[in-house]
């Protein structure tokens, strides 16, 4: 357990919630999409796996990745998923004061507090819907991390909110994981280099259900890329993640995503409309919701997620996330079948 000052628990993440006696509950807990990885992408995979001999070279990938976003390569450090390169902003950047905009995925934190980073954090507060507003972030933070669309909270910030915390002398990191479920990935901030200091993190394992493959990227101004690159281990990316890579950045593939963007945010309107029943039991949807998931407010969460169990659902806790208490749960969008099927266990564990 790696628990911060304040006894949360920074290293529970929402797989934990389906381990072990969790394996057989349907699975609302994990932010990744049910329907993957579709057929296409599981054989171009397949298909690297006779290449298993040679080390893996990156360049057909990273080429690929600078192409889709309109970049040079310079500007491109493919990375064993998103949480890799945490660990090496945490290590590789010389910082003095770094801030973490909560409530957000725990990650960046708990890399940078075992770099030996003291870490300040800004809360957005539920009663501002948790929206960012810049002038919370202390002006001599060389360091700034937040979440777009935001884990857990799913708010989307917009990109000129979000670029106003850019400063020279700055790094405005902004996780971008669950870009690509937002339809027209509008507020994106990937492919800007007009931003001074701005790294982009992207993840393709959301998307394609590729997490245990752990494939991601950074985009960065070359010289941020070369410091990212040194603190890396050599061949950090497997052949069968960059042919994922190469695969999930091309237009069959962005294409799919944009179908898949505009399905999760019918399905999450549905569900958010199937939660909005139950406001008179003091059920409360943070928001407007923008990304895969959506963060609920409700009395008593912690019985009511321990009865969900019993009824075979699983759903995130929210009281790991700095910012947020009990009273908290994640879950995440599904088909409409499988919600309507939640909706009535939910209807049964508020008793």
């Amino acid at each position: 357990m790696h628990t911060d000052d304040t006894g949360h628990d920074l290293r529970h993440h929402g797989d934990a919630e389906v381990r072990d006696d969790g394996a057989a509950l349907v699975d609302l807990a994990v932010n990744v999409r049910a329907d993957t990885p579709p057929a296409w992408l599981r054989e171009q995979i397949a298909g690297s796996l006779s290449s298993l001999a040679a080390y893996p070279d990156g360049r057909a990938a990273r080429a690929a990745v600078a192409a889709r976003h309109g970049l040079p390569v310079e500007r491109v450090l493919l990375t064993a998923g998103a949480a890799e390169a945490f660990v090496l902003l945490a290590r590789a950047l010389k910082v003095r004061r770094p801030v973490v905009v909560h409530p957000q995925f725990t990650e960046p934190e708990a890399a940078l507090r075992d770099a030996g980073h003291t870490v300040d954090r800004v809360l957005l507060r539920e009663s501002d819907g948790f929206r960012l507003d810049p002038a919370a972030v202390p002006e001599d933070a060389d360091l700034v991390v937040i979440g777009n669309p935001t884990n857990p909270t799913s708010v989307l910030h917009p990109a000129a909110t979000i670029a106003e915390l850019a400063r020279p002398g700055r790094t405005l990191v902004v996780d971008e994981a669950f870009m690509d479920a937002v339809p027209g990935e509008r507020e994106a901030l990937a492919g800007r280099t007009d931003v001074p200091g701005l790294v982009v993190l992207r993840s393709l394992t959301k998307t394609w259900g590729l997490a245990g493959l752990r494939i991601g990227y950074v985009l960065a101004a070359p010289e941020t890329i070369t410091e990212l690159e040194r603190a890396q281990p050599l061949w950090p990316v497997s052949t069968p993640a960059l042919a994922a890579a190469q695969a999930c950045v091309a237009p069959r593939a962005l294409a799919e995503a944009a179908h898949a963007a505009h399905r999760i945010s019918a399905d999450r309107a549905h569900l958010v409309a199937g939660l909005s029943a139950f406001a008179d039991r003091g059920v409360r949807v943070a928001g407007p919701p923008e990304g895969p998931f959506v963060l609920v407010r409700m009395p008593d969460a912690a019985a009511v997620r321990r009865r969900l169990r019993e009824l075979g659902y699983a759903v995130r806790r929210g009281d790991t996330f700095p910012g947020l208490d009990a009273d908290w749960i994640r879950m995440a969008v599904r088909d409409r079948a499988t919600v309507n099927g939640f909706l009535a266990g939910l209807e049964r564990a508020l008793g």
